[in-house]
Order: structure tokens, then sequence, then C-alpha cells
């Protein structure tokens, strides 16, 4: 059997999926995720693991350095990867929002300024309301951006919700609900497409 490639974010992203993969009978005995290594196999010697960060993670598999990757809906559209996506892992749910400190009317015509860590996603989401924005690129703390009124709202990703209740925001709109997903290399699937399908069915299998 050929050796494919699978690209795993850190972080959550790896906890949770190495998890899965365990459930489906893939595993990686050596993996740790505070190993500094970046490349780990798995028992069975037919997958190799890269270890890399979660935002780089469709361009590993949209270049062809990973045939597969494991990788949250976020990065997928933010980064606007041209790659195949297979598989909802139902791991990670969370969902994209607007949130503000003041009820801001989002129509169309209107220009705000918008403070967040997606800036393709925002302008995309306010592109459909006929609306323009400034995006101010925030890479952490985007809640702050409000309260010293350096933006007018944010646009970010939202769990339970308590980081924006505890910093006097309020959700004004949601966007889009996210989750963890199976990505393919478009080249990879035509030649290695016994070994990506038999893949993907012991995750379906354990997902569903």
């Amino acid at each position: 059997m050929e050796q494919i490639t699978l690209a795993i974010g850190k972080g959550r992203t790896a906890k949770d999926a190495i998890k899965l993969l365990e459930k489906a009978n893939i595993t990686f005995p050596d993996f740790n995720r505070d190993s500094r290594k970046l490349i780990f196999y798995s028992a069975d010697k037919t997958i190799k693991m890269l270890y890399v960060k979660s935002v780089d993670v469709t361009t590993y598999v949209e270049q062809g350095a990973a045939h597969i990757g494991i990788v949250g809906r976020d990065n997928i559209l933010e980064q606007e990867a041209d790659l195949y996506e297979f598989l909802d892992l139902k791991i990670g749910q969370c969902r994209f929002s607007v949130a503000s400190l003041h009820d801001i009317a989002l129509q169309k015509g209107k220009t705000i300024k918008v403070a967040t860590k997606y800036p393709n996603i925002a302008k995309q989401f306010f592109a459909k309301k006929g609306m323009t924005i400034e995006a101010i690129k925030l890479n952490g703390s985007v809640e702050l951006a409000p309260l010293i009124g350096m933006s007018d709202c944010i646009v970010d990703i939202v769990e339970t919700g308590s980081t924006i209740r505890e910093n006097g925001l309020t959700i004004i709109e949601d966007i889009e609900h996210i989750s963890t997903r199976v990505v393919v290399n478009k080249a990879s699937f035509a030649t290695k497409t016994d070994e990506i399908q038999r893949f993907i069915e012991k995750l379906k299998a354990v997902v569903e």
C-alpha cells in the first residue's frame, strides 16, 4: 500500500483530530503535541503526518506537499484554497459572527471599520449586503478594537460567546457555522484515489 501524507494543524485541531483518528484505528505511536518534531508516522507506516500551524494546512494541501489535510473551515474560507472538501468531522464546531458595542444597522451603502483575523471572509460577507468595509487585520484580541474606538465592529469565531459578553460586546449577526473538515489535493485525488478514499471511509464510519 502506498503511503499518503496528512497535514494536521497544531493546537485544539490536532487534539480532537488525533482522538477521532484513534477511533478509526489510525494511530501515531510517537505523536506528542508538545514535541518539537514536525513529522510523525502511523503505526502501519501508511500515513506520514505533517504537524503544522493550522493556518498553513490548506497551503500544504493545495501545493501538494500533503495529499490530505484536517483543518477548520474558517481557514478554508479565509485562504480561498483550491482543493476538495470531502468530510465534516463535526469537531471544533463554532460560528463566525459580527459583534459590536452598539447595535449597528448592517444595511446597503453603509461603510464601516471591521477588526478581524479574517479579512477575506469579512469582506465577502459585507459585500453580499452591499456594504464596503475597511478591514483592520488583527491576529489576536480583536474584541479590544471596538472598545478603544479602532473599529465599529468585529468579525470573529465564536464558540460559547463568553469572551464577547465579558468585553461588553453583543453579537449582531451570525455569518456561518463552521467545523473541522477533511480536505484533499485535487491532483492527489486522481493519483491516489484508493488510498485517500480508504482513509476518508475509515473516518466517515466513526463520525456517522
